[in-house]
């Protein structure tokens, strides 16, 4: 198969999951009496610089959220738990920050490292149950969810400041908040500046998976655990050490808005990004480059849905509709292009057999019984 062709086989799934969700979602919107044009019209609309900076930064979370969730996928986990491993993660770093214990950057850096340890040992939970106990990661996860939800909103009602009617952890010092980047001198929405975390996860996630032993393993054991377990591999430690490594990666997703934006953890800590970077990494296929793509667009979607209800009377709801018919398009996508792949590779093997087969469909002769046959 030429080099061309595969190219476009590979890009054939996104492209025709992107058609097939715009057709189903413009069925509903006229099953529902909306202006489908209207729609659109704003889905296509060039964002302005705020909306630029705003799709930048919430793009970088999401992809810190994709990530931790392929982490899991590539082994065949499905962490649900990214969602409280990152709000436990956030109010870790949320207090201990606020304490001021350290000077300056010491104590932001300190703050980061507490979140990931935080979240890496709630997600190792469900990983240890899973390897011992033979307890499903998908419920025990969930559990934890709900557990972490409730820790977060009593150690804030114990020990939390309240500001207004809010309770929040206490504000870190001027000294340890991470600036942010003006991408455009006339916008008044600015780049977090830990959106650099991505950038470093991104890279630091493709070198795991393709340059060191405890990604070939983690690739291994998610293709055949039997086949991992007769190479050597140690299936329990890696179950563990990956859940580990998923929850402290989730531990990041927080940290641009509170040491850019909130400067605490509280009641406009965002919620949610959990669940949806699970999303964002079905929608990338559990690969550093997919997860990017899959990044940006839920954050493209989620910034033009602000402008749905303004300028064509539409429920921004229809964009978590929007969302979903994505995924699910994606998924199915995928399973046609692979299925059209596999036939593709077997008729060229066909091919390759037949065109090599001697004149007569005679079996083809070794010099070694040649040369028998001539004494």
């Amino acid at each position: 198969m030429s080099v061309v062709r595969r190219g476009a086989i590979v890009l054939a799934a996104p492209v025709l999951a992107l058609v097939v969700a715009g057709l189903i979602v413009s069925g509903l919107l006229l099953s529902t009496g909306d202006d489908v044009a209207g729609f659109w019209s704003v889905m296509t609309k060039l964002p302005g610089e705020r909306a630029i900076v705003a799709i930048a930064n919430q793009s970088a979370i999401l992809y810190l959220s994709g990530v931790a969730a392929a982490i899991g996928f590539r082994m065949n986990l499905f962490n649900i738990g990214v969602e409280g491993q990152y709000r436990l993660g956030g109010f870790a770093a949320g207090a201990f920050a606020g304490q001021a214990w350290l000077p300056g950057y010491l104590n932001t850096v300190a703050a980061i490292l507490v979140a990931m340890l935080v979240a890496a040992l709630w997600a190792g939970i469900a990983g240890a149950l899973r390897a011992y106990r033979g307890v499903s990661e998908v419920i025990s996860t969930i559990m934890l969810n709900a557990i972490a939800g409730s820790l977060i909103g009593y150690f804030i009602k114990q020990w939390g400041e309240r500001t207004g009617n809010a309770t929040n952890t206490r504000a870190m010092p001027e000294g340890s908040r991470v600036g942010t980047v003006a991408l455009f001198p006339d916008s008044p929405v600015q780049l977090y500046g830990l959106t650099l975390l991505a950038v470093v996860v991104g890279v630091a996630f493709w070198v795991l998976l393709n340059r060191t032993r405890f990604g070939f393993d983690l690739r291994a054991t998610g293709s055949s655990e039997s086949a991992a377990v007769a190479s050597g591999v140690d299936t329990r430690r890696m179950i563990v050490v990956t859940m580990l490594v998923s929850g402290a990666v989730a531990g990041l997703i927080g940290l641009p808005v509170m040491f850019s934006q909130s400067f605490n953890y509280g009641s406009s800590f965002q919620t949610g990004l959990g669940f949806t970077g699970i999303a964002v990494a079905l929608l990338g296929r559990n690969h550093p480059v997919g997860i990017a793509f899959g990044a940006l667009i839920f954050a493209y979607l989620s910034q033009q849905a602000n402008l749905l209800n303004i300028q064509a009377g539409i429920s921004p709801d229809i964009i978590e509709a929007t969302q979903g018919i994505i995924v699910l398009a994606v998924v199915i996508a995928y399973v046609v292009v692979r299925r059209y792949r596999v036939r593709q590779e077997q008729a060229q093997v066909a091919r390759q057999l037949s065109d090599e087969a001697p004149p007569g469909g005679a079996a083809p002769t070794s010099p070694a019984t040649s040369a028998g046959g001539a004494r």
